[in-house]
């Protein structure tokens, strides 16, 4: 049996498991900390920068809270200028289809083309992928994901699926079966509400590259979206 963390200040009172379960995660944040946390340990910075709008002092307490909670394990090193990582431990990751499921009510129920005060961060949805991706049995192979912000800037992803299981990691990979290359926007038209890839550039195995774009984007979502 885990520990169980102390209760958090202000708890829900009720003697039931989901209660118990939103005394740990329900705060704002907790669970896109989990999702940006699904590739591998961040700095405090690199946090922020994929969580915008969470304020220094925001991120600092629920960081806090999180490794008290046994959400999250927190390493320093030894170097100038300090440096310290925070990663995902086990009773984490295995909230990471919890995320998932909450990802497909969204594109069932919430889903539009992005809001005017939205930011726009491929990557945020790319990195449900572990939780949210249903990989065909006996399938594997490793997809490189493109996205050209603008000119000067292109952020790369690799999605891989080994027996069944779905990893990110943000990076490239020169071994991949698949190589996916598209525009920011050309990236928004595919994972919209249309899911309209036609912008995108596939090179290598098509087949991958759609399981995987079926898995995290808005495809087969349910038609009575809220506008």
């Amino acid at each position: 049996m885990p520990t169980t963390p102390s209760p958090k200040r202000h708890p829900y009172d009720q003697w039931a498991p989901d209660a118990r379960a939103l005394d740990l995660v329900g705060d704002k944040w907790t669970l896109l900390i989990i999702r940006d946390l699904s590739p591998g340990p961040r700095r405090f910075v690199e946090l922020q920068r994929v969580l915008p709008g969470i304020s220094t002092e925001q991120l600092r307490s629920r960081l806090n809270r999180m490794v008290a909670d046994g959400l999250l394990t927190r390493q320093r090193y030894r170097e100038v200028p300090p440096r310290v990582d925070y990663e995902l431990t086990t009773r984490a990751k295995e909230l990471l289809p919890v995320l998932g499921a909450l990802g497909r009510w969204g594109y069932d129920w919430a889903w539009t083309a992005p809001r005017d005060a939205e930011a726009i961060d491929i990557g945020a949805i790319l990195r449900i992928a572990p939780g949210i991706v249903q990989a065909p049995a006996g399938m594997s192979g490793v997809a490189e994901f493109t996205v050209r912000v603008d000119a000067s800037t292109r952020k790369q992803y690799t999605l891989t699926i080994e027996r069944g299981a779905v990893s990110i990691a943000e990076r490239a990979d020169a071994g991949a079966s698949v190589r996916v290359f598209g525009s920011q926007e050309d990236w928004i038209d595919a994972l919209g509400p249309d899911a309209d890839r036609s912008g995108l550039q596939i090179d290598g195995d098509e087949r991958l590259a759609h399981v995987l774009l079926d898995g995290v984007g808005a495809f087969g979502a349910r038609d009575e979206r809220v506008a």
